[in-house]
């Protein structure tokens, strides 16, 4: 399994990541076994939410991590609370959930909103409570994650550095659609890399969407995403024939050349115009807090 460094964090990962919200999907014992056989077979970034299955997917997470396999990976969980009490709850139950006394990564959830950053941010904000959480040990590093709009990423992390925070990892939607539909890629990722975070990318086959439209390969799609400067490409692995067919896109991975990336590019230019395949971007199908507003906390006065 390729490893590539978090960053600026010193921190090495493993170039395929597991995502937490797919595990779960499927019986306890064959989840607990397909957490352990991904970590066998050279993974070592879990991703996690407290929201996820209702919290299942940290709780069977944390099974599979037991007997050993905690200390082989890197853990990272997210938080929806946008104070600091609701953040702070949040966090003490994913860490019971998984198991440990701390996660590697904690990050902010679902910055989806303008007004996200303005709440995290406030004088009572879940960023009191995460850096707090940090001090005392809960947590090595702290990062966000959201999906709808490169503006709200930018403003993001432009109210970190007001607050003095700057944010270790940064996890967005990175694919072969994005770049010709409100592009992370062309607006929020060359920044990441100029202050040096950790590049966390998701939605590499768009939930299914990308791959539904036959116009490119999985292959094609997380090759793509494996080409930019990712740290770690977290996807969605629900099955041991997907597991499989994810590391050997990993192992098998060189880097892509002009002609070859221009060719996956032209074969999706027309069907990413107005984001049809990016759900996330243009509805509220992946808006788990917006379904579930009481997620964030008591709302601002």
């Amino acid at each position: 399994m390729p490893v590539r460094m978090l960053g600026r964090t010193g921190e090495k990962v493993s170039l395929l990541g597991l995502g937490g919200a797919h595990i779960g999907r499927q019986t306890d014992a064959d989840a607990v076994a397909l957490v352990r056989s991904a970590i066998d077979q050279g993974i070592t970034f879990i991703d996690n939410a407290w929201d996820a299955n209702g919290g299942k997917s940290e709780t069977l997470i944390g099974r599979a991590l037991r007997g050993g396999y905690r200390k082989r990976v890197f853990l990272m969980t997210r938080l929806d609370g946008r104070d600091a009490e609701t953040a702070a709850g949040q966090l003490d139950d994913s860490l019971k959930r998984l198991g440990t006394d701390h996660v590697d990564l904690l990050q902010f959830n679902e910055v989806i909103r303008d007004s996200d950053p303005d709440r995290i941010f406030a004088d009572d904000g879940a960023a009191g409570a995460v850096l707090a959480a940090k001090k005392a040990g809960k947590t090595r590093l702290v990062g966000f994650s959201g999906h709808k709009r490169p503006s709200i990423h930018l403003r993001m992390l432009d109210a970190a550095r007001a607050y003095g925070l700057t944010f270790d990892a940064v996890q967005l939607p990175l694919n072969v659609m994005d770049g010709h539909f409100d592009s992370f890629e062309r607006q929020v990722l060359p920044r990441l890399v100029q202050e040096g975070a950790g590049v966390i990318a998701m939605k590499a086959l768009g939930d299914h969407a990308i791959i539904d439209t036959g116009l490119v390969t999985p292959l094609e799609c997380w090759h793509y995403v494996m080409n930019l400067p990712t740290s770690v490409l977290v996807a969605g692995i629900d099955s041991p024939a997907v597991l499989e067919s994810a590391l050997r896109a990993a192992r098998q991975f060189r880097p892509l050349d002009a002609g070859a990336l221009s060719v996956i590019r032209a074969k999706t230019t027309d069907a990413a115009r107005y984001g049809e395949q990016e759900l996330y971007k243009t509805t509220t199908k992946f808006d788990g807090t917006a379904r579930h507003p009481e997620w964030l906390g008591p709302s601002p006065a």
